[in-house]
């Protein structure tokens, strides 16, 4: 615990702030050391349940103090909260801000300060089960302890990489921060192809998702490469080998390819339009 920051203030505490908070208890930070400021009620009834006591419907109220404040809001209401917070951000504090599409410059322009040190986050979804994957890119006045720091809050819900250039992000975005909808819709389809086979949906489901969780954590803990992998289940004439032709004739590589372009030009948009 002592490679984190002394106080930790979160901006929203929707899933993934309470994904980041949860992680942070479970390795032993004190609630004593983490603030939160959300409008909604229940969110902060909460996270009063979990021990943390400074809590406030303003922002403003409990990021004074805090060596890092991270910004967990949606991109189309950073501007509406960061106004709020104008000359309320400690000195030579951290801000990390998860918000897709808002650059560093951005961050820097809506809160007032330009040598801000600054770090954009892109993180997702299983970070809500601490099997995260989240890409980081720090400005250049933000220092090496910091990048540490926030490496480490970051470390408690998954796995953490650097990015050198910030338009880097929008690829992050494309692979790893969409990716859990391009799996869960590849389930969805292979579900409902073995429920028009014949199984029941239950069957369907609990073979599919077994079998995702199977093959993700072979590639995670074999040797061998994807590749190796992939040929090592396909007999030459078999039925995998035809499943696969099939894949091929209807142009799969392309077809994703396709689609992560689509989803990395959307977030180039996002940064035009959030400067």
């Amino acid at each position: 615990m002592d490679a984190l920051p002394n106080h930790i203030s979160f901006v929203g505490t929707g899933n993934m702030a309470t994904a980041i908070m949860g992680g942070l208890l479970a390795a032993g930070f004190n609630a004593n050391r983490i603030s939160g400021g959300d409008p909604s009620d229940e969110a902060r009834a909460t996270w009063a349940e979990k021990g943390v006591s400074a809590l406030s419907a303003q922002a403003g109220d409990v990021t004074g103090n805090a060596d890092l404040v991270i910004f967990a809001v949606k991109p189309q209401v950073m501007e509406v909260v960061t106004q709020s917070l104008r000359g309320k951000i400690k000195p030579g504090a951290v801000v990390m801000s998860i918000a897709a599409g808002v650059t560093v410059q951005a961050v820097r322009d809506m809160l007032g300060e330009p040598d801000l040190n600054v770090i954009r986050c892109m993180p997702n979804t299983p970070a809500l089960i601490g099997l995260g994957a989240s890409g980081l890119y720090a400005s250049a006045s933000v220092s090496d302890r910091q990048r540490e720091q926030v490496g480490e809050v970051m470390g408690v819900v998954g796995n953490v990489v650097w990015l050198e250039q910030e338009a880097h992000i929008d690829a992050v975005t494309a692979v790893s921060g969409s990716g859990p909808a391009y799996f869960f819709a590849f389930m969805e389809a292979m579900i409902k192809a073995g429920e028009e086979l014949g199984l029941d949906h239950r069957v369907a489901t609990e073979l599919t998702v077994q079998t995702a969780l199977g093959a993700a954590s072979l590639v995670k803990h074999s040797p061998l490469p994807i590749e190796a992998l992939r040929r090592n289940v396909t007999s030459p004439g078999g039925t995998t080998a035809r499943a696969l032709d099939s894949f091929e004739r209807v142009g799969l590589s392309a077809l994703v390819g396709q689609a992560m372009q689509s989803c990395f030009d959307r977030a180039v948009e996002m940064s035009e339009e959030y400067k």
